[in-house]
């Protein structure tokens, strides 16, 4: 099993698109490459902490490879907003991919290039993970009626995956 971890905004979303994706075995909503030591939520929206909203994703690369990772990853926001999706605006809901290995800082180098001039995703080193509080983990799982998720999950969802 590989780790991955992306930023792509609101972190809820991120999760509900790669716990769909076969391959991933887990995926975990957490925080990371801030300053703010073991932050929680309230840190992260001042968004003075440096820290992204992120998932984790454990995955089997025999079944699904980190470039297709990528793939989803980059079909599935805007990373052409810096520190924005949608209405969520702020640091913490950058685009961002944070590689663990050198493998995986050339394949986003690489599949970003191919995208051409207007990406604004960093890629940057993962520095620390931490996890983000119970509630936020399988968020859309869990409320797939709540405003936010209905209205923007939800729609996302259909359509990537029909």
């Amino acid at each position: 099993m590989q780790t991955a971890y992306f930023a792509g905004g609101c972190f809820w979303c991120v999760e509900a698109v790669f716990q769909r994706i076969q391959g991933v075995g887990l995926v975990e909503s957490g925080y990371c490459n801030g300053s703010t030591i073991d932050p929680i939520y309230q840190d992260i929206c001042t968004g003075s902490s440096g820290h992204a909203e992120v998932v984790k994703i454990t995955f089997d690369e025999t079944i699904v490879s980190f470039e297709d990772l990528l793939q989803v990853f980059f079909a599935t926001h805007d990373a052409t907003t810096l520190n924005q999706q949608g209405n969520d605006k702020g640091t913490q809901y950058r685009s961002a991919v944070f590689y663990t290995n050198d493998e995986q800082q050339t394949q986003a180098n690489q599949f970003i290039q191919k995208l051409g001039d207007n990406i604004v995703t960093e890629v940057s080193e993962l520095d620390v993970f931490y996890m983000a509080e119970d509630y936020h983990q399988n968020y859309y799982n869990n409320n797939p009626n709540q405003p936010y998720c209905a209205m923007l999950i939800t729609p996302k969802l259909d359509k990537y995956f029909k």
